[in-house]
């Protein structure tokens, strides 16, 4: 990926601008990983959590691509400390009996060993727990890696309430650089949220960005835009969301579609074209 095709943190952190997401992908993670760097993708989110992540097979497909000659500073490495609720009980990380601090602690030493780096561009925290102490706990503990210099950036995902945002932002020592959520139409797309996260220079990532939408990727606006630029709805759809400052995640298993998404940066909408998409959200 080019260096326009990055964006840059507040805290000065380089972040791709569409990531490459590793939810659900079993035995194929490590390949799939692999894969996805190999055809241009430089940042990789992943989770400790393995109800829905093989963090180990992540941390497989980049040693793969390290090995081939790739430096640890050009890639983008994220992951996530899941509380215990969003935790298989089969195969908890950490001890779900320990505090809250001494989870993520232990989450987080998991991840390093499962990605084999000693460091990560960016640790979120996978959702808010349901009583705000505690959710303050993990982002306490959070910040402790955080001023080890393990940890480049802080985030929080799944926070579908401004006022829990608003909360943590202001009770925060180091504040949350990232916010990655589901974008759909349920939560309204995020409005109020993306508001303030562009107030203060927060970076919004998405998920569930194609799978969510499929009546914007059908609608006329788009399918008239794909064939002006010759590119699929799916490419326009991730475009506009650039364009208006937020980093998608891909989790695509096709390596055609890998190289499509990051051929979005190839061509650019005018403004009155994005703000026809808007009109969809």
């Amino acid at each position: 990926m080019k260096d326009k095709q990055f964006v840059r943190s507040v805290y000065g952190v380089p972040m791709p601008g569409i990531l490459y997401g590793t939810a659900w992908k079993k035995e194929r993670t490590a390949a799939l990983v692999e894969q996805a760097i190999t055809a241009g993708f430089r940042g990789i989110d992943t989770a400790c959590q393995p109800k829905h992540y093989d963090e180990p097979g992540v941390g497989a497909g980049l040693a793969a691509c390290l090995e081939a000659g790739l430096s640890r500073a050009e890639l983008y490495v994220q992951s996530k400390f899941t509380p215990a609720r969003g935790q298989d009980p089969d195969r908890m990380p950490y001890d779900p009996n320990a505090s809250v601090t001494e989870q993520v602690a232990r989450s987080f030493e998991t991840s390093l060993k499962n990605l084999q780096t000693s460091y990560l561009d960016g640790l979120v925290l996978h959702s808010p727990y349901p009583d705000e102490p505690d959710t303050l706990e993990a982002w306490r503990a959070m910040e402790a890696l955080y001023e080890t210099g393990a940890v480049k950036q802080l985030g929080i995902s799944n926070c579908y309430k401004l006022e829990q945002l608003e909360q943590l932002y202001r009770k925060a020592t180091v504040k949350p650089a990232v916010v990655q959520n589901r974008f759909y139409a349920e939560t309204e797309y995020d409005r109020d949220i993306r508001a303030f996260c562009r107030k203060h220079r927060i970076v919004y990532q998405s998920f569930w960005t194609l799978t969510a939408n499929p009546k914007v990727l059908a609608h006329d606006t788009l399918q008239g835009l794909a064939s002006k630029y010759q590119r699929t709805p799916a490419q326009v759809f991730f475009r506009y969301l650039t364009q208006i400052d937020i980093v998608p995640l891909t989790g695509t298993t096709s390596e055609a579609h890998m190289r499509e998404d990051l051929a979005i940066f190839d061509f650019e909408l005018t403004p009155g074209e994005c703000d026809a998409v808007a009109r969809l959200l």
